[in-house]
């Protein structure tokens, strides 16, 4: 599935770009006149976005074995600024006033909290009332979520009520209800056009669709996607770091640049919960290598 032609930068050099362009600054600090030295650096908003307006983030499923506090300095560390929050760290039926407190964490911490979930929703509607409630106390536009398809026109209706928007996550081959992001948008389409999906780019794969492709097909509803490479896909293969797996993660990031895609891109990086920063890390520094050579 993927493809590494000879002209192509390594992935080797792709993590070394990103990491000699963050270190530039260093070098140009030590070299510079004492006057430019006392100048104050260039603000946030002036310096240029390596990801290219795409909102790059990370599924907080990825830092399950940390506390809240110890996840939002692992998202800090890798330099993003936006997460989808998993329950582990925010419980559905937590108290309004820490609902707000752990928002405040990620805020203050340079961290927009952008979607929450996966939530398993039944067909009980006081259940689903109950995760439309939390995402409108935590203030994210978009839940992701794996509905019953029975409960689609109570979700019709509260995705009205609440003006929230739901993203249906496909989970593979193993999902009886939604294995490839098709299925998911295929009962989504019948609905309100606030309902739709999220994709996960591994689990897509294992179902045997191409990602890119699918990110094309699905840009009308696609509200999150979770990005991650999987070695043999094929074979339902592990769950691997950015580069080091089969799926072609420059096609998938060149898609959602054509698309002009306007939500959240988690980092899901599900490999060693006890020890995620290691491996999110070089995900981030070898996707950040690939948007920085399309420059």
């Amino acid at each position: 599935m993927h493809t590494n032609p000879a002209h192509s930068p390594t992935r080797r050099q792709l993590i070394g770009a990103a990491t000699a362009a963050a270190a530039l600054p260093l070098v140009a600090a030590r070299s510079a006149p004492a006057q430019e030295l006392l100048k104050s650096p260039a603000p946030e908003s002036s310096r240029p976005d390596p990801w290219r307006g795409l909102k790059m983030g990370v599924a907080t499923y990825s830092l399950r074995g940390m506390k809240v506090e110890d996840a939002i300095v692992a998202i800090q560390r890798v330099d993003l600024k936006y997460a989808s929050i998993k329950d582990v760290h925010l419980r559905l039926d937590a108290h309004p006033s820490w609902k707000l407190a752990v928002v405040r964490k990620f805020k203050e911490a340079g961290i927009t909290p952008i979607s929450c979930g996966v939530i398993n929703m039944t067909g009980d509607e006081a259940e689903i009332r109950k995760a439309f409630e939390y995402a409108r106390d935590i203030n994210v536009p978009t839940i992701v979520c794996s509905p019953d398809p029975e409960s689609m026109e109570t979700l019709d209706k509260l995705v009205k009520e609440f003006d929230i928007k739901l993203a249906i996550h496909n989970h593979g081959p193993g999902d009886k209800k939604y294995p490839s992001p098709y299925d998911a948008m295929k009962l989504a389409e019948k609905f309100d056009e606030r309902i739709g999906v999220c994709i996960d780019v591994g689990h897509t794969a294992r179902a045997g669709v191409d990602p890119a492709e699918s990110i094309r097909k699905c840009a009308e509803r696609l509200y999150d996607v979770h990005l991650k490479d999987v070695a043999n896909p094929k074979q339902r293969g592990p769950e691997v770091e950015l580069g080091r797996g089969d799926l072609d993660v420059p096609a998938m990031l060149q898609a959602l640049q054509e698309i002009k895609y306007a939500h959240h891109v988690g980092f899901e990086h599900e490999k060693h919960p006890k020890d995620p920063v290691p491996g999110l890390a070089e995900s981030v520094g070898y996707a950040k290598g690939l948007m920085r050579s399309r420059q």
